[in-house]
């Protein structure tokens, strides 16, 4: 079985648990990336009644909010129901720039809760698909599998790496009320991704044009060093992650959370962008804090 073929049955799959555990179609996750455009012309091809969800980080590049714009347009125009999933935390909607100054740290490698509240909280008790895939990380291969299931309790997560009958019906028969999750192109290799892409004539994200390897939040401590790369296109951006540190620092300042690490903006902004091959971690500057809000 080809891997088109075989990404299509497991939109199929999807989509039948979908009608029949939740009575609701199947929502297709777009990010505005490559592998999410992957993931939406195959969910069209499997001729499945879907719906289209994004979720708004308010850290994305001009060119990803246009591009995921514009595919809403198309796709509403098909008859296709696409919603924005605007982010809440404590009850109220929030930004990357706000959680910053609430949490009173900067998201890190080793602490991304901007992740969890910005990007994975939309399609609550539903189910949906992704464009995650394996050769994106090694994280990815030992934590992420072709279905699983979201559980509030992490503990309760099930992963299931194939596509036999015995998986399906370990997978449908989970009476755990969570977000489900199917991940459709999971084992496709970055030679896939865009072998199908120039194949199928598919319209991508712009900014791949512009030397960008993924699509995200610009700033994403994920990105490494290609940070600086991004902050030199985006300046912009560069300023409200500063802008948001000052804040940060005010807001730790009248809570008593101070340290000689992170003085000014400038000192944390070298922290952040991991500047200083000798400097703390974030678990030694965890530890010379108390009362450290939850990640």
């Amino acid at each position: 079985m080809d891997l088109e073929h075989s990404a299509i049955e497991r939109i199929k799959m999807a989509s039948e648990m979908s009608l029949t555990y939740y009575g609701q179609p199947l929502i297709i996750t777009t990010s505005g990336g490559k592998d999410s455009d992957i993931c939406l012309e195959l969910a069209r091809r499997a001729g499945i009644p879907y719906e289209v969800m994004h979720n708004l980080t308010t850290a994305d590049a001009p060119q990803t909010v246009y591009h995921v714009r514009e595919q809403f347009r198309e796709l509403e125009l098909a008859g296709i129901k696409c919603s924005v999933n605007h982010p809440v935390y404590r009850g109220e909607r929030t930004s990357l720039w706000k959680l910053i100054e609430i949490k009173m740290y900067p998201p890190a490698r080793l602490a991304r809760y901007c992740c969890d509240v910005l990007k994975e909280r939309g399609g609550r008790d539903r189910m949906i698909t992704t464009g995650v895939r394996w050769a994106e990380s090694t994280s990815r291969k030992n934590k992420r599998g072709i279905y699983e299931t979201m559980p509030s309790d992490v503990k309760k997560k099930i992963i299931l790496n194939n596509d036999n009958d015995d998986a399906r019906q370990l997978f449908e028969n989970c009476r755990i009320k969570a977000k489900r999750v199917c991940n459709p192109i999971i084992n496709w290799e970055d030679r896939d991704v865009w072998d199908f892409i120039r194949s199928e004539h598919l319209k991508v994200n712009p900014l791949y044009d512009m030397g960008f390897d993924r699509v995200g939040c610009i700033g994403c401590p994920m990105a490494d060093k290609k940070r600086y790369f991004e902050f030199r296109m985006f300046p912009a951006y560069e300023r409200m992650w500063r802008r948001a540190f000052a804040r940060m620092l005010e807001a730790r300042k009248a809570a008593g959370k101070v340290n000689d690490t992170w003085s000014t903006v400038d000192d944390v902004w070298h922290w952040w962008m991991e500047e200083d091959p000798n400097q703390m971690t974030f678990d030694e500057l965890a530890e010379t804090e108390s009362g450290e809000d939850d990640p």
